[in-house]
């Protein structure tokens, strides 16, 4: 009678190949943090009050910049920013407190 020394219920033991480089295509890129996105609104809506902008174009100025801050870049969000100096309202210092903004909360994806 033969004795079986292997348990038949233990698990071979992992055997783990080498780490790979991680393969990008494209660069990463500054953009806002999702996570960060409600303090950056209400700093945003702190700065838009007391600008000369018109308020039905704020919230909508707000809800673009934000978008095109998570979803394209921060660079490209400020290029947006910046088309709406003395022509919409928003003035040299307003923007470059928003620019600001826009770089403490982001994050790169």
């Amino acid at each position: 009678m033969s004795v079986n020394t292997k348990n038949s219920t233990r698990r071979p033991p992992r055997k783990f190949s080498p780490a790979k480089p991680k393969n990008r295509d494209s660069k990463r890129q500054s953009m806002l943090s999702n996570r960060r996105i409600g303090p950056f609104k209400y700093d945003m809506k702190e700065i838009l009050e007391k600008s000369a902008m018109d308020p039905s174009v704020q919230n909508s100025f707000l809800a673009s910049l934000i978008a095109k801050a998570s979803r394209t870049s921060i660079k490209d969000a400020k290029i947006y920013a910046k088309d709406f100096i003395s022509a919409e309202g928003l003035t040299e210092e307003e923007y470059s407190r928003v620019s600001r903004l826009l770089d403490r909360y982001s994050k790169y994806r």
